[in-house]
This record gives structure tokens, C-alpha cells and sequence, in this order.
């Protein structure tokens, strides 16, 4: 057991050079950019509690597991032990099972479920199945973490088929924009560590750390959005964007112009 927590116990090392700023930190910058987890969070718990509210506490979770995903990055990155990598892997898999249970439309449902709660009993069930396997092969976990990501785009292309909303759209493209450049710094710091070593630039997975961050910002909020449309329309949905509407870039959240006079119109 002590050698699961040895540091650099684990068969994956980014670019960055070890210890090259501690004694005591592994990867310097790989470490402080998790942190980033901890600036965001508190922001999306905040701005998405009107939605939560009205639609599900539960929601309040998914960013609150975003914190111990950055802490569990953080302590990974610090020492590259393996129990750092399985708890940095296994929260982002547990991030992705609740949002899958809360907020996968009913419509795309398998023919043989009918309700939500039957839908989420199925994602835990599958959850947990994935959470044993993944101590069969560990290095495997990123890229099964990844094949879900592009599930929920695949996912999102079909709700956005039907969709004209300029604003729903915008969020859209700026959060598959944002993963792309994320998953590029991914790919490209694990696979072309040599030329980065070249240019004395290994900081792309500290980078992937604040686009993904933000990109499942975007991505959250979207498919809140889309949630809330199908589940309580009668709130009358809207995006907006923090701390400024206007600007280009911003955190988006779900403003709920709706009241109960109107939902019972609905």
C-alpha cells in the first residue's frame, strides 16, 4: 500500500521536467494550473444555483466534484503517485456519471428505459463496473475518459440539429472550440514531448488544465440549458454571460425568467 503513494509510483509522466522548481513538486506548473478547479467551481456554484434551485439540488454536485478533481490533480501532478492518478481519473469518471444521469435528454434514452431514475441507476451501475476495471489497466483511463467526451458532443450535435437560437449556438461552437484546444494540448504534450522539449515549452498539460476547466464551464451550462428547456420550460430559460453579457469571453449561466404564474400556463 505505501508504494501506491511513493511519489512517481505512476506509469505516466508529462512533459515538464521533475522537480525542476521543488524539491517537494514534481510538476511545478502541472500542479498550480489544477488550481484553476478552484477559482472557477465556487463561480458556476454560484451562478447556476437559480437553475439548481428549480430544478435539482443534485446539480450543485457536478461542480462541487470539479473542486475535488482539482485537488486530486493537484496532488497527482505534486507527487505522480498512483493512487494520485486513480483518484484524479476516477473523480473526472464520477463527474461524467452525474452529468449523464442528471442531464442526458430522455428522448435519447435506450427503448427499454422509460424513466430518469431508472437512467441513472444504469450510469451508476456503469460507473462502478468502470471503476473496478479501470485498476486492470490504468493507462487506458484517459483515453476512455476522452471516448465520453466525444460521446456528449456527438450528443449535443444532435440537440443542436433542431436548434436557431444564435446564443444556444454561440455557447455551442465556443464550448467544442474550447475542448479541441484543450484535447490538442493533451495530445500534443503526451505524444510530441520531444519537440516541445526542443523549444523549452513543456507546459501544454498545465494548459490543458485551464481550457478543459473551462470548457466543461461551456459545456455544463449548455447542456443545463437544454435540461431545463425539456424539464421545467415553464421557467422561460436564458443565457447570459459573467460578469458581463457583452464581452466575448465570460461564464455563461441560466437566467430563469419564469414564475409560477407561469407554470401554470404550462
Amino acid at each position: 500500500m505505501t508504494g501506491l503513494f511513493a511519489y512517481e509510483s505512476s506509469d505516466l509522466d508529462w512533459c515538464e521536467d521533475n522537480y525542476r522548481h521543488s524539491e517537494h513538486i514534481v510538476e511545478y506548473f502541472n500542479t498550480m494550473s489544477s488550481l484553476f478547479f478552484f477559482v472557477i467551481s465556487p463561480i458556476m456554484l454560484y451562478l447556476l444555483h437559480p437553475y439548481a434551485r428549480e430544478r435539482n439540488l443534485a446539480v450543485h454536485l457536478v461542480w462541487i466534484m470539479m473542486i475535488f478533481v482539482g485537488l486530486f490533480s493537484a496532488y497527482f501532478h505534486m507527487t505522480l503517485s498512483f493512487m494520485g492518478q486513480m483518484l484524479d481519473e476516477l473523480s473526472i469518471l464520477w463527474v461524467l456519471g452525474l452529468c449523464y444521469g442528471l442531464w442526458f435528454p430522455r428522448r435519447l434514452f435506450p427503448s427499454f428505459i422509460k424513466d430518469r431514475t431508472t437512467f441513472s441507476r444504469l450510469v451508476m451501475m456503469i460507473t462502478v463496473v468502470t471503476t473496478l476495471c479501470s485498476f486492470v489497466k490504468p493507462t487506458a483511463n484517459a483515453y476512455l475518459l476522452n471516448c465520453f467526451a466525444l460521446h456528449i458532443i456527438y450528443s449535443l450535435g444532435l440537440e443542436m440539429r433542431i436548434c436557431t437560437d444564435p446564443k444556444v449556438l454561440r455557447l455551442c461552437w465556443s464550448a467544442v472550440g474550447l475542448w479541441v484546444l484543450a484535447i490538442s494540448c493533451w495530445i500534443s504534450d503526451r505524444f510530441g514531448c520531444s519537440f516541445w522539449q526542443k523549444l523549452n515549452f513543456c507546459y501544454l498539460h498545465g494548459i490543458w488544465h485551464i481550457l478543459i476547466v473551462m470548457a466543461v464551464a461551456y459545456a455544463s451550462t449548455l447542456i443545463a440549458y437544454l435540461d431545463a428547456n425539456y424539464e421545467i420550460p415553464y421557467s422561460l430559460p436564458s443565457l447570459q454571460y459573467w460578469p458581463n453579457d457583452n464581452w466575448v469571453l465570460g461564464l455563461p449561466y441560466i437566467v430563469l425568467k419564469g414564475t409560477t404564474k407561469t407554470q401554470k400556463i404550462f
